[in-house]
């Protein structure tokens, strides 16, 4: 049996993913600037702070400096240099210049770009034999025999315990992005799936509904959704007119081409009895067999047609197995008698199914009007109806030509018949109907040769 070719979706990747990639890498460059930011503020306070002790150092010296007759008094507090001490390991230099003439300290150590302010220390970093130092500029005048002399105060420091400070901050400031980010990775699944539950809602909504229910969506959608929503309706919308109008197509095609062949079967029938001429009496019956041909074949297109149309769009109810197979064999008893066959049906228990009316209907007429067909004059076609472990079979046997050597694939292929049927008229669908009834319920078909000659086709359905 061939079904009809299923489109294979194309994926263009994950919404999920996306937004959670994205999510993180803004949560990433929110950790980053935040750990630059707070290694730049804590080194600019860091810096603020040490300057403060610093600038107070130079200007504790600056203010112990007295002029006299005999020069300037220098007297470096202890004072300037515990302060300097408290903050760190770092190491102290000093610089006193007395009218630009070092007196005391380190005469190496870098002076001020411009002359340091009085009064208020200028500060300032310069690389200082084999590292960098911060350094205090302060500027004071004394008198010295009765003359205004400049003195310079420089005050340096290294900066290892600020940068350690700093990088003690900045490592606190690391593990807190660090921990930012593992929570904003967190909170992203959460707020991913929160995103996309209104969609997966949707889709559940759309999931539930059975293949005949083609009303418009109403589902509760957020705004966003609403272009899709609109999209999925009209397209329902234009589903359900398509159906509709195969459905009223498949109805009057069947009405338009039965109804005509019947009419000129019976008018071919009428002229065959009333005419005396037995070449006209033959023509005439070749006529009417080409008819009943011609109406089987156009019967089994329709039947095709219903089932592949009904195969998606089927009811479910309580069926009667039973009931429906005794229905149909009376019915096509006059076809059987005809060709003087004993058509006996055979039904015990219960033989209830689910599934669809029309589609179990076809696919019983087609196996017993195949039996009919291929079996020889004065035979018996055997339909027993029963049930079995959860399941309901329907099996029609005859005594007729077999299957030829063929197996049930190939004679539920579409228009393939056995090669012991060539002089028989055929349409090569009757049992590419039962089985793709037989699928769409859920059941199975099965067709094999009879023992003693003809053929034992079962139809089995799952029970309701």
């Amino acid at each position: 049996m061939n079904g009809a070719a299923q489109a294979t979706p194309r994926f263009a990747g994950s919404i999920r993913r996306r937004l959670v990639l994205q999510l993180l890498a803004v949560a990433a460059v929110l950790a980053a600037l935040l750990y630059l930011s707070v290694r730049s503020v804590a080194d600019s306070a860091v810096e603020a702070t040490q300057d403060g002790i610093l600038g107070a150092a130079a200007t504790a010296v600056a203010e112990q400096l007295r002029g006299g007759d005999e020069g300037v008094e220098i007297d470096i507090p202890y004072s300037a240099f515990s302060m300097l001490g408290a903050t760190g390991q770092d190491r102290v230099f000093y610089r006193i210049l007395v009218a630009g003439q070092t007196v005391t300290g380190y005469d190496d150590l870098p002076l001020p770009a411009v002359a340091a302010p009085p009064f208020s220390p200028a500060f300032y970093t310069r690389p200082f034999r084999d590292t960098e130092v911060r350094i205090a500029a302060i500027a004071r005048t004394v008198l010295v025999e009765r003359r205004s002399v400049e003195v310079l105060v420089l005050i340096a420091q290294t900066r290892l315990g600020q940068a350690a400070i700093v990088d003690r901050m900045a490592n606190r400031a690391a593990a807190l992005g660090l921990g930012f980010f593992a929570v904003a990775a967190v909170l992203s699944l959460v707020t991913a799936g929160s995103v996309l539950s209104p969609v997966n809602r949707l889709a559940e909504a759309v999931a539930r509904r059975g293949p005949r229910d083609l009303r418009p969506l109403t589902h509760p959608t957020p705004e966003e959704l609403a272009p899709f929503v609109t999209a999925l309706n009209g397209f329902i919308e234009r589903l359900r007119a398509a159906l509709s109008r195969t459905e009223t197509f498949i109805a009057e095609a069947a009405h338009h081409i039965r109804t005509p062949l019947a009419t000129v079967r019976a008018q071919a029938e009428i002229a065959q009895r009333q005419t005396g001429d037995e070449a006209t009496r033959e023509t005439l019956r070749g006529v009417i067999r080409a008819v009943e041909d011609s109406a089987r074949s156009a019967s089994q297109l329709l039947d095709h047609a219903t089932v592949i149309y009904r195969t998606d769009q089927r009811s479910e109810e309580r069926l009667d197995l039973a009931r429906i197979t005794r229905d149909l064999a009376r019915a096509l008893e006059p076809t059987a008698g005809m060709k003087d066959l004993d058509l006996r049906v055979e039904a015990a228990g219960d033989a209830a199914a689910m599934g669809d009316g029309l589609l179990i209907e076809a696919a019983l007429r087609n196996l017993i009007d195949n039996a009919i067909k291929y079996s020889p004059p004065d035979g018996v076609i055997r339909v027993a109806v029963g049930r079995d472990a959860g399941q309901v079979s329907i099996t029609v046997e005859d005594r007729g030509r077999g299957l030829g050597g063929a197996h049930t694939g190939d004679l539920t292929r579409r228009f393939r018949r056995g090669a012991n049927v060539a002089d028989i008229v055929g349409s090569g669908l009757g049992l590419t109907i039962v089985a793709e009834v037989a699928a769409a319920h859920g059941g199975r078909f099965d067709i094999a040769q009879r023992e003693g000659g003809g053929a034992r086709a079962v139809l089995t359905l799952p029970a309701a």
